[in-house]
């Protein structure tokens, strides 16, 4: 088979309590639920990273989350990428995205970044924009609401009830990817466009 071998899995988001159950912050949410469910420890620290070594689906991976904050994440991926000898084409990364509704997800290869500060990040520490992304919706804000407000705010009442489905259904889409490829994860998961 000649597919790309992914090795490093990372989701974005900002560290701390005060971020922890923030919209921008499912991508942490995600490689929270795929260390637990791997039982990978995500408790090791180097270059301002947490991470976790282990195997999903016979692949041996890293997942990882950047401690700095997601405006600089890239930065901390790459030192950590170099470090474990780690090409950018090897990485994923899963974060959140405003310009597809809530519950959408979409698997992209390569690309820009989307105007997402923590995308913007990584691709100006490797650059390029040569690492795949996972995107997971979470809407746009309605009203007068700014921006960076929305997505720094925590899930509505009913979006917290469709929540885990949504962590879970990404957290599958990564499996895949590392299964089967990209292509394959994409012709699952891009479903509606």
């Amino acid at each position: 088979m000649n597919r790309k071998q992914f090795r490093l899995v990372v989701g974005l988001g900002n560290s701390g309590k005060l971020y922890s159950a923030t919209r921008h912050n499912i991508g942490f949410m995600v490689i929270d639920a795929l260390a637990e469910k791997y039982s990978i420890p995500v408790e090791k620290k180097k270059s301002d990273v947490l991470f976790g070594q282990g195997k999903i689906e016979g692949s041996t991976i890293f997942l990882a989350k950047p401690m700095a904050f997601m405006n600089r994440s890239g930065p901390p991926i790459r030192r950590l990428a170099e470090y474990f000898g780690i090409s950018g084409e090897e990485i994923v990364v899963i974060h959140d995205d405003i310009d597809l509704a809530f519950e959408r997800l979409k698997i992209k290869m390569k690309g820009g970044h989307g105007g997402h500060n923590g995308i913007r990040s990584m691709t100006g520490a490797f650059g390029n924009g040569d690492f795949a992304r996972i995107r997971i919706g979470i809407g746009r804000p309605e009203g007068p609401r700014e921006v960076t407000d929305y997505v720094l705010g925590k899930f509505s009442s009913e979006e917290n009830e469709k929540l885990g489905r949504v962590i879970s259904e990404a957290g599958d889409a990564v499996v895949t990817i590392l299964r089967d490829g990209i292509q394959e994860g994409m012709k699952m998961f891009n479903k509606h466009n």
